[in-house]
């Protein structure tokens, strides 16, 4: 199935009455490169995180955010440190006798001094934290994909469009082409008489000067390989393996086969018909840059 390179995607859930969430967003890039941000207290927990997306995505590059905000039902305590609070009093104390200051250090501001008081951090079993995130992750990249192949179905929808006007313009060259073979063989027969009739002409100046306009002008193999390419663009594109880079390496060797075909064949109409065919590989070039 096609997919998107670019998606985003989210999973929430619940651990010790905190809520938690993990959000994943996927842009293009040629690897497989993801960043990650996590809570202070799993950072360990990263490389259980990136062994998820790898499961879950060949390449791109992947940022990974894991939020978790305390809720009313957190289990964690409010506690005091009373050694913090009495360094304190003493500081003040000492700073008062020093700068000959009088008043007192309430307990208004005690309390909100750094360190009196902090929430107790419970985080229990670690396996628990590794088996939430696991499935929260999983979770997310499934959301991500899920709209990623969205994404790529359109994309792919458009390319084969693109590829269907190709063959189109192909098959109207191919009308064409008769004709134009009817058009070089007077003139390699032309050629050939002229050739004869120069005396001084070795004959293997005749049989290079012919073999090399009939070549110019036989575009068999071309249109050949050109079809072959369209038709393995389609089965890339029905493929459930990730084919993007084998897309641009095919429209890549679609350009080239369009590009000795307008060389080949000097006639108006054709070259208006290889323009055409020119502009649509570009956009199918396009296109598949934003296919995994």
């Amino acid at each position: 199935m096609t997919r998107s390179m670019t998606g985003y995607g989210k999973a929430a859930g619940d651990y010790k009455g905190d809520a938690v969430s993990v959000e994943i967003s996927t842009v293009n890039h040629r690897y497989l490169d993801c960043s990650c941000r996590l809570p202070g207290a799993w950072l360990a927990l990263e490389p259980v995180v990136r062994d998820v997306v790898k499961d879950k995505l060949s390449r791109g590059k992947v940022n990974v955010c894991v939020m978790r905000r305390r809720g009313p039902a957190s289990e964690r305590g409010i506690l005091f440190d009373a050694g913090a609070a009495g360094r304190y009093v003493k500081a003040c104390a000492e700073l008062q006798e020093m700068l000959g200051l009088s008043g007192q250090l309430s307990l208004d501001t005690l309390v909100g001094l750094d360190g009196v008081f902090y929430q107790e951090d419970l985080e229990g079993n670690p396996d628990e934290a590794r088996a939430l995130l696991e499935q929260l992750v999983a979770e997310a990249a499934d959301s991500l994909n899920a709209m990623r192949c969205a994404e790529g179905e359109a994309l792919a929808r458009e390319i084969a469009g693109y590829v269907e006007e190709l063959r189109q313009t192909l098959a109207r060259i191919e009308e064409r082409l008769p004709a134009l073979n009817q058009l070089h063989d007077e003139r390699l027969r032309a050629r050939i008489a002229d050739l004869a009739s120069e005396a001084t002409v070795a004959e293997e100046r005749v049989a290079l000067e012919i073999a090399l306009l009939a070549e110019k002008g036989d575009v068999t193999e071309e249109v050949v390989r050109f079809k072959t390419h369209l038709d393995h663009a389609l089965e890339l594109l029905a493929s459930p393996k990730p084919m993007g880079r084998e897309l641009n390496f095919l429209a890549q060797e679609l350009q080239r086969e369009v590009n000795t075909l307008g060389v080949k064949v000097r006639d108006t109409d054709v070259t208006r018909e290889v323009l055409r065919m020119k502009s649509d590989i570009e956009k199918i070039r396009e296109q598949v840059q934003n296919i995994e």
